[in-house]
Protein backbone atom coordinates (compact mmCIF):
# COMPACT_ATOMS: atom_id res chain seq x y z
CA UNK A 1 0.00 0.00 0.00
CA UNK A 2 1.05 3.30 -0.75
CA UNK A 3 2.66 5.04 2.21
CA UNK A 4 0.50 8.02 2.21
CA UNK A 5 -2.37 5.65 3.38
CA UNK A 6 -0.90 3.91 6.58
CA UNK A 7 -0.07 7.26 8.46
CA UNK A 8 -1.28 7.59 12.31
CA UNK A 9 -3.39 10.45 12.75
CA UNK A 10 -2.40 12.68 15.32
CA UNK A 11 -4.18 15.79 17.10
CA UNK A 12 -4.55 18.31 15.06
CA UNK A 13 -3.39 17.33 12.24
CA UNK A 14 -6.27 15.03 10.24
CA UNK A 15 -7.41 17.11 7.48
CA UNK A 16 -4.02 16.97 5.79
CA UNK A 17 -3.41 13.44 6.93
CA UNK A 18 -6.77 12.92 5.22
CA UNK A 19 -5.90 15.13 2.17
CA UNK A 20 -3.00 13.06 2.08
CA UNK A 21 -4.67 9.45 2.40
CA UNK A 22 -7.14 10.45 -0.36
CA UNK A 23 -4.50 10.95 -2.43
CA UNK A 24 -2.89 8.42 -2.04
CA UNK A 25 -5.87 6.36 -2.27
CA UNK A 26 -6.88 8.06 -5.56
CA UNK A 27 -3.43 7.20 -7.10
CA UNK A 28 -3.87 3.51 -6.27
CA UNK A 29 -7.60 3.42 -7.73
CA UNK A 30 -7.59 5.32 -10.94
CA UNK A 31 -5.06 2.53 -12.40
CA UNK A 32 -7.63 -0.23 -11.24
CA UNK A 33 -10.24 1.62 -12.81
CA UNK A 34 -8.32 2.47 -16.06
CA UNK A 35 -6.12 -0.13 -16.77
CA UNK A 36 -7.48 -3.34 -14.94
CA UNK A 37 -9.88 -5.89 -17.29
CA UNK A 38 -12.82 -4.85 -16.06
CA UNK A 39 -12.53 -1.57 -17.55
CA UNK A 40 -12.83 -2.95 -20.91
CA UNK A 41 -16.80 -3.15 -20.92
CA UNK A 42 -16.47 0.34 -19.99
CA UNK A 43 -14.77 2.25 -22.98
CA UNK A 44 -16.72 -0.44 -24.97
CA UNK A 45 -20.16 1.14 -23.59
CA UNK A 46 -18.77 4.59 -23.71
CA UNK A 47 -17.71 4.15 -27.18
CA UNK A 48 -21.29 3.00 -28.34
CA UNK A 49 -23.07 6.78 -28.97
CA UNK A 50 -19.95 8.38 -30.38
CA UNK A 51 -19.90 5.43 -33.08
CA UNK A 52 -23.31 5.87 -33.92
CA UNK A 53 -22.92 10.02 -34.37
CA UNK A 54 -20.09 8.89 -36.80
CA UNK A 55 -21.54 6.65 -38.91
CA UNK A 56 -24.35 8.98 -39.08
CA UNK A 57 -21.91 11.72 -39.89
CA UNK A 58 -20.42 9.97 -42.71
CA UNK A 59 -22.59 7.88 -44.33
CA UNK A 60 -26.51 9.28 -43.68
CA UNK A 61 -27.30 12.01 -46.10
CA UNK A 62 -30.63 12.72 -44.61
CA UNK A 63 -28.14 13.73 -41.29
CA UNK A 64 -25.91 15.25 -43.38
CA UNK A 65 -28.67 17.79 -45.55
CA UNK A 66 -30.38 18.33 -41.84
CA UNK A 67 -27.73 19.71 -40.17
CA UNK A 68 -26.88 21.78 -42.98
CA UNK A 69 -30.44 23.11 -43.25
CA UNK A 70 -32.09 23.04 -40.38
CA UNK A 71 -29.66 22.70 -37.53
CA UNK A 72 -32.21 23.28 -34.45
CA UNK A 73 -34.69 20.07 -35.36
CA UNK A 74 -30.92 17.97 -35.66
CA UNK A 75 -30.55 19.54 -31.94
CA UNK A 76 -34.07 18.30 -31.18
CA UNK A 77 -33.32 14.74 -32.33
CA UNK A 78 -29.38 14.77 -30.46
CA UNK A 79 -31.00 16.13 -27.32
CA UNK A 80 -33.76 12.71 -27.44
CA UNK A 81 -30.41 10.33 -28.13
CA UNK A 82 -28.28 12.07 -25.40
CA UNK A 83 -31.13 11.88 -22.77
CA UNK A 84 -32.17 8.64 -23.83
CA UNK A 85 -29.01 6.81 -25.22
CA UNK A 86 -26.00 8.47 -23.11
CA UNK A 87 -27.59 9.59 -19.96
CA UNK A 88 -30.30 6.15 -19.28
CA UNK A 89 -28.13 3.86 -20.94
CA UNK A 90 -24.36 4.33 -21.29
CA UNK A 91 -23.88 6.61 -18.20
CA UNK A 92 -26.46 4.82 -16.28
CA UNK A 93 -24.63 1.13 -16.65
CA UNK A 94 -21.44 2.72 -17.01
CA UNK A 95 -21.60 4.14 -13.25
CA UNK A 96 -23.30 0.64 -11.93
CA UNK A 97 -20.04 -1.04 -13.59
CA UNK A 98 -17.59 1.74 -11.92
CA UNK A 99 -19.18 2.77 -8.80
CA UNK A 100 -20.84 -0.91 -7.91
CA UNK A 101 -17.27 -2.69 -8.33
CA UNK A 102 -15.56 -0.08 -5.96
CA UNK A 103 -16.12 -2.04 -2.76
CA UNK A 104 -17.66 -5.28 -4.16
CA UNK A 105 -14.96 -5.97 -6.93
CA UNK A 106 -12.28 -5.34 -3.73
CA UNK A 107 -14.57 -8.42 -1.97
CA UNK A 108 -14.51 -10.75 -4.98
CA UNK A 109 -10.94 -10.37 -5.21
CA UNK A 110 -10.54 -10.67 -1.65
CA UNK A 111 -8.59 -7.46 -1.12
CA UNK A 112 -10.67 -5.08 0.69
CA UNK A 113 -9.06 -6.19 4.19
CA UNK A 114 -5.95 -4.51 3.01
CA UNK A 115 -7.68 -1.41 3.13
CA UNK A 116 -9.20 -2.40 6.70
CA UNK A 117 -6.34 -3.45 7.71
CA UNK A 118 -4.44 0.10 7.42
CA UNK A 119 -4.86 3.66 9.23
CA UNK A 120 -7.27 4.97 7.55
CA UNK A 121 -10.45 5.76 8.71
CA UNK A 122 -13.62 4.35 6.54
CA UNK A 123 -14.84 7.18 5.90
CA UNK A 124 -11.98 8.66 3.82
CA UNK A 125 -11.75 5.03 2.50
CA UNK A 126 -15.36 6.37 0.84
CA UNK A 127 -14.40 9.63 0.11
CA UNK A 128 -11.42 8.41 -1.68
CA UNK A 129 -12.85 5.52 -3.61
CA UNK A 130 -15.90 7.61 -4.66
CA UNK A 131 -13.37 10.40 -6.46
CA UNK A 132 -11.18 7.54 -8.26
CA UNK A 133 -14.64 6.23 -9.45
CA UNK A 134 -15.80 9.83 -10.44
CA UNK A 135 -12.54 10.94 -12.07
CA UNK A 136 -12.95 7.43 -14.25
CA UNK A 137 -16.72 7.88 -15.06
CA UNK A 138 -16.21 11.79 -16.20
CA UNK A 139 -13.59 11.29 -18.27
CA UNK A 140 -15.21 8.96 -19.89
CA UNK A 141 -18.39 10.37 -20.40
CA UNK A 142 -17.09 13.49 -20.73
CA UNK A 143 -15.67 12.39 -23.79
CA UNK A 144 -18.64 10.07 -24.92
CA UNK A 145 -20.74 13.49 -25.01
CA UNK A 146 -18.21 15.79 -26.89
CA UNK A 147 -17.19 13.31 -29.10
CA UNK A 148 -20.86 12.56 -30.15
CA UNK A 149 -21.10 17.05 -30.76
CA UNK A 150 -18.55 16.63 -32.86
CA UNK A 151 -19.68 14.36 -35.24
CA UNK A 152 -22.90 16.08 -34.83
CA UNK A 153 -21.19 19.47 -35.85
CA UNK A 154 -19.35 18.00 -38.32
CA UNK A 155 -21.07 18.39 -41.62
CA UNK A 156 -22.13 21.77 -40.61
CA UNK A 157 -18.44 22.71 -41.98
CA UNK A 158 -15.79 24.92 -40.23
CA UNK A 159 -16.80 28.23 -40.37
CA UNK A 160 -20.82 27.59 -39.56
CA UNK A 161 -19.66 25.78 -36.18
CA UNK A 162 -17.45 29.09 -35.44
CA UNK A 163 -20.07 31.00 -35.96
CA UNK A 164 -22.84 29.40 -34.04
CA UNK A 165 -20.55 28.09 -31.02
CA UNK A 166 -19.40 31.54 -30.65
CA UNK A 167 -21.83 33.93 -31.91
CA UNK A 168 -24.91 31.79 -31.52
CA UNK A 169 -26.11 29.57 -28.99
CA UNK A 170 -23.51 26.57 -29.51
CA UNK A 171 -20.93 27.27 -26.49
CA UNK A 172 -24.49 27.72 -24.04
CA UNK A 173 -25.98 24.00 -25.36
CA UNK A 174 -22.02 22.30 -24.98
CA UNK A 175 -21.61 23.32 -21.53
CA UNK A 176 -25.34 22.19 -20.66
CA UNK A 177 -24.48 18.91 -21.80
CA UNK A 178 -21.20 18.31 -20.65
CA UNK A 179 -22.31 19.78 -16.96
CA UNK A 180 -25.59 17.58 -17.33
CA UNK A 181 -23.16 14.72 -18.24
CA UNK A 182 -20.96 15.27 -15.12
CA UNK A 183 -23.91 15.68 -12.58
CA UNK A 184 -25.29 12.59 -13.97
CA UNK A 185 -22.13 10.59 -12.83
CA UNK A 186 -22.49 12.69 -9.53
CA UNK A 187 -25.69 11.13 -8.97
CA UNK A 188 -25.60 7.73 -10.30
CA UNK A 189 -22.26 7.34 -9.26
CA UNK A 190 -23.04 7.75 -5.23
CA UNK A 191 -26.24 5.41 -5.62
CA UNK A 192 -24.92 2.48 -7.03
CA UNK A 193 -21.65 2.76 -4.63
CA UNK A 194 -24.45 2.70 -1.81
CA UNK A 195 -26.09 -0.57 -3.71
CA UNK A 196 -22.89 -1.59 -4.23
CA UNK A 197 -22.06 -1.18 -0.15
CA UNK A 198 -25.73 -2.76 1.07
CA UNK A 199 -26.54 -5.50 -1.17
CA UNK A 200 -24.81 -8.83 -1.64
CA UNK A 201 -25.95 -9.36 -5.12
CA UNK A 202 -26.45 -5.36 -6.46
CA UNK A 203 -28.16 -6.55 -10.18
CA UNK A 204 -31.06 -6.41 -8.90
CA UNK A 205 -31.35 -3.46 -7.34
CA UNK A 206 -29.96 -1.53 -10.00
CA UNK A 207 -32.06 -3.06 -12.60
CA UNK A 208 -34.86 -1.62 -10.95
CA UNK A 209 -33.57 1.66 -10.56
CA UNK A 210 -33.14 1.53 -14.36
CA UNK A 211 -36.96 0.68 -14.85
CA UNK A 212 -37.91 3.47 -12.51
CA UNK A 213 -35.69 5.86 -14.32
CA UNK A 214 -36.94 4.48 -17.43
CA UNK A 215 -40.76 4.69 -16.34
CA UNK A 216 -40.36 8.90 -15.10
CA UNK A 217 -42.36 10.00 -17.87
CA UNK A 218 -45.36 7.89 -16.73
CA UNK A 219 -45.11 9.14 -13.28
CA UNK A 220 -47.30 11.37 -11.33
CA UNK A 221 -45.23 14.97 -10.69
CA UNK A 222 -44.33 14.61 -7.25
CA UNK A 223 -43.07 10.55 -8.04
CA UNK A 224 -40.70 12.15 -10.73
CA UNK A 225 -38.81 14.10 -7.88
CA UNK A 226 -37.89 10.80 -6.90
CA UNK A 227 -35.61 10.29 -9.49
CA UNK A 228 -32.18 11.39 -10.50
CA UNK A 229 -33.30 11.81 -14.62
CA UNK A 230 -35.74 13.83 -13.70
CA UNK A 231 -33.39 16.82 -12.53
CA UNK A 232 -31.21 15.92 -15.19
CA UNK A 233 -34.25 16.31 -17.62
CA UNK A 234 -34.91 19.63 -16.23
CA UNK A 235 -31.40 21.15 -17.34
CA UNK A 236 -31.31 20.06 -20.59
CA UNK A 237 -30.84 23.17 -22.95
CA UNK A 238 -33.19 21.70 -26.13
CA UNK A 239 -36.54 20.30 -24.58
CA UNK A 240 -36.87 16.54 -25.22
CA UNK A 241 -40.77 15.71 -26.37
CA UNK A 242 -41.44 12.52 -23.89
CA UNK A 243 -44.37 11.39 -26.00
CA UNK A 244 -48.52 11.70 -25.86
CA UNK A 245 -48.27 9.13 -22.66
CA UNK A 246 -46.03 11.18 -20.68
CA UNK A 247 -47.57 12.90 -17.62
CA UNK A 248 -46.44 16.52 -17.81
CA UNK A 249 -45.04 18.17 -14.76
CA UNK A 250 -43.08 21.49 -14.03
CA UNK A 251 -39.53 21.20 -14.86
CA UNK A 252 -37.37 21.71 -11.26
CA UNK A 253 -35.32 25.43 -11.62
CA UNK A 254 -31.90 25.01 -12.39
CA UNK A 255 -30.14 25.89 -8.92
CA UNK A 256 -32.63 23.92 -7.17
CA UNK A 257 -31.83 20.60 -10.17
CA UNK A 258 -28.45 20.85 -9.15
CA UNK A 259 -28.06 22.27 -5.41
CA UNK A 260 -30.69 18.80 -4.62
CA UNK A 261 -28.65 16.80 -6.36
CA UNK A 262 -25.47 17.66 -4.60
CA UNK A 263 -27.25 17.48 -1.27
CA UNK A 264 -28.87 13.79 -2.29
CA UNK A 265 -25.12 12.51 -2.94
CA UNK A 266 -24.13 13.84 0.02
CA UNK A 267 -26.46 12.31 2.19
CA UNK A 268 -25.59 9.02 0.28
CA UNK A 269 -21.96 8.94 0.94
CA UNK A 270 -23.19 9.73 4.50
CA UNK A 271 -25.26 6.57 4.47
CA UNK A 272 -22.27 4.42 2.39
CA UNK A 273 -19.71 5.90 5.37
CA UNK A 274 -22.03 4.21 7.68
CA UNK A 275 -22.52 1.45 5.92
CA UNK A 276 -18.99 0.84 5.86
CA UNK A 277 -18.12 1.46 9.56
CA UNK A 278 -20.01 -1.70 10.74
CA UNK A 279 -19.16 -3.73 7.56
CA UNK A 280 -17.24 -7.00 8.18
CA UNK A 281 -15.81 -8.99 5.50
CA UNK A 282 -17.00 -12.45 4.83
CA UNK A 283 -15.06 -13.81 1.70
CA UNK A 284 -16.35 -17.21 2.06
CA UNK A 285 -19.68 -16.01 1.91
CA UNK A 286 -18.90 -14.37 -1.79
Amino acid sequence: MNSAIIETPSLGSSWPLWRRQIAGILRLEIKKNFLSRRALPMYLLAAIPVVIMMMLALFDRGMRRGVRTNFAQVMVIFSNLHEGLILRTVIFFGCAWIFMNLFRGEVVDKSLHYYFLSAVKREVLVVGKYLSGLIAACSLFLLTTAGSLLFLYLPRGVQANLDYIFNDQGWAQITDYLGITVLACVGYGALFMVIGLFFRNPIIPALLVYGWEWINFLLPPMLKKLSIIHYLHSLVPVPVNEGPLAIIGEPTPQWIAISGMLAVTLVVLILASIRIRRMEIQYGGE
